[in-house]
């Protein structure tokens, strides 16, 4: 009997390079790659609009779509697992990487439809983040540019409380993926 197919959890700051390994990983491992913000960020741009914020770190906007944004990206995370494809999620998964209920609770809905779930986390220093953000200079961060260091000092960047394999960001892409897959064989 084959192996369920793997979920892989993508986790790290904002900035740490989840979007760039991810895309490697699933292309080495054979799997889609299901970002949450290009699933979901047309539709939370469109709610922003309607209550006036742009931020997406504002609590007004976070807190009303959160839970349909990682429920969508889990529903679709599914719908490959059935088909027999595995998976590479990457968005924050703050809560998830904080508490083990929650961490429990995801383990066990991919579980449910099939797969197998393995949180891997980007470890970045405080000074290679800001480093990044702010050559990237994304729309998205003109918020946190404002005040980089005051951003970055603002970040939970400790390890996850929940079994997790641990990168360093400061590899190339290439480099955290072959570590990845070779962990997941």
């Amino acid at each position: 009997m084959d192996s369920p197919p793997w979920v892989v959890v993508l986790t790290g700051a904002p900035g740490s390079g989840k979007s760039s390994t991810a895309r490697e990983l699933a292309r080495l491992l054979g799997a889609a790659l299901l970002d949450q913000d290009s699933m979901t960020n047309p539709l939370v741009d469109i709610v922003g609009e309607l209550i006036g914020v742009r931020d997406y770190d504002d609590v007004r906007l976070a807190g009303l779509v959160r839970t349909a944004r990682y429920a969508s990206l889990l529903s679709v995370a599914g719908d490959c697992v059935a088909a027999g494809v595995p998976a590479v999620l990457v968005a924050p998964f703050t809560t998830e990487r904080r508490d083990s209920d929650a961490w429990a609770d995801l383990s066990t809905a991919i579980a449910d439809f099939g797969g197998r779930a393995c949180m891997v986390w980007l470890r970045i220093t405080a000074n290679e983040l800001s480093a990044r953000l702010q050559a990237r200079a994304a729309e998205r961060d003109e918020g946190k540019l404002k005040d980089i260091t005051a951003f970055v000092k603002s970040l939970d960047l400790g390890a996850p409380v929940v079994p997790h394999l641990e990168v360093p960001a400061s590899l190339p892409p290439a480099g955290q993926a072959t570590l990845i897959l070779g962990a997941l064989r």
